[in-house]
């Protein structure tokens, strides 16, 4: 599936507030707790839970999310499916950013091993 220029700009609007409760819901229902998800963010953004909490109250948009955040070196590791797109040839790098996030939240759902979500080893 092709990613459109309307949904790139679509997906820069988007406030990381308006979305991050469906990520604690998702990783809740499946037993994940929401310290691990906090991990996975950690871990491909660099933010810690202060600046998580700092960026939902200011209600930044994934844009400016992910301008402010530290990508991992190793998130280009992140390959797969999500929401139809393959993540590896999405061309778009914010939209590519979302993504990376979209599957590290539903590899947790779905009980794949921390360090496998994370990329160790």
């Amino acid at each position: 599936m092709k990613v459109t220029e309307e949904h790139n700009k679509r997906v820069a609007k988007l406030t990381f507030a308006s979305v991050y409760p469906h990520y604690v819901t998702k990783v809740e229902k499946k037993d994940r707790t929401q310290d691990e998800l906090h991990q996975v963010i950690e871990w491909l953004t660099g933010f810690d839970l202060d600046k998580i909490n700092e960026l939902i109250k200011e209600k930044v948009t994934f844009n400016t999310f992910f301008e402010r955040a530290k990508l991992n070196p190793n998130a280009s590791l992140i390959k797969g499916v999500i929401c139809g797109y393959r993540i590896e040839e999405i061309d778009n790098e914010l939209t590519q950013k979302v993504r990376y996030l979209d599957k590290l939240v539903d590899e947790l759902a779905k009980g794949r091993k921390m360090e496998k979500i994370l990329r160790e080893g």
